[in-house]
């Protein structure tokens, strides 16, 4: 019996030391990934920096991109979580839940300040690509879609192309304000309560800005419409008359 539990104690920390290895090899992917660039680094590279053999690296991934998925579908699926959450709320409205899922974004990105890149933008595709391959995309595609679906639902677009535009170009806004602050060695807390409130301002601004284009747009087809129905009222109108003559 004593000789069952010194096994189970003995596995126990042998396991322990392959999850810190594990632990290990994600992290340096991630730094070497962030240095110098995903399709730059090799397998070798990120078990010298792990301070693993090249050969161990293969027992826990089996490639780069296995790596990605480790380090980026956990984090997006938190995030995909949390705009679900948000959508869901029914005390909400429309411009409210935009807000609220793009402080979520913000937060979540100055949250991961070192991982953005990684999490976001490798091995990425057009967020308008249907059925896309893997799950660190569909993800991605996922997140961008509810992001599409709040803008759609405040300024509603004709076309399926005008509705990724729009959130491609607020989408712009949002990232522009994370590039801004990526680097800053601002607490947390302290950054957001700073900086929240100007991201709600650039919602205003930005929405403000798409509901002005949209009436533009429908000016000249309002003026043509009017034009038309004043023809056929002058034309009714000189019939009118010419019957009464």
């Amino acid at each position: 019996m004593e000789g069952f539990k010194m096994e189970q104690k003995k596995k126990s920390k042998q396991e322990l030391r392959s999850e810190e290895t594990k632990r290990s090899i994600a992290e340096a992917a991630g730094k070497l990934f962030t240095e110098r660039g995903y399709d730059t680094v090799t397998m070798r590279e990120i078990a010298k920096e792990a301070n693993c053999s090249h050969t161990t690296i293969y027992l826990y991934f089996k490639d780069k991109e296995a790596l990605l998925e480790q380090l980026a579908i956990p984090p997006l699926q938190t995030l995909e979580a949390a705009f679900v959450s948000v959508m869901n709320q029914e005390s909400l409205d429309p411009t409210g839940k935009l807000k609220e899922i793009s402080r979520d974004f913000l937060r979540f990105c100055l949250s991961h300040r070192s991982m953005v890149t990684v999490i976001f933008n490798v091995k990425s595709v057009r967020v308008d690509e249907v059925n896309p391959t893997g799950e660190v995309n569909q993800l991605r595609t996922s997140l961008f879609s509810y992001l599409t679906e709040s803008v759609n639902r405040i300024i509603p677009a004709d076309t399926s192309e005008e509705r990724i535009n729009q959130t491609r170009i607020y989408f712009f806004v949002m990232n522009g304000m994370v590039s801004t602050y990526l680097n800053s060695e601002e607490p947390l807390e302290p950054l957001l309560e700073r900086i929240i409130p100007l991201l709600d301002q650039s919602i205003e601004i930005v929405l403000l800005g798409m509901k002005h284009k949209l009436e533009q747009a429908q000016e000249p087809v309002n003026g043509q419409a009017k034009g038309q129905k004043d023809k056929e009222k002058s034309k009714k109108d000189k019939k009118q008359k010419d019957k009464q003559k």
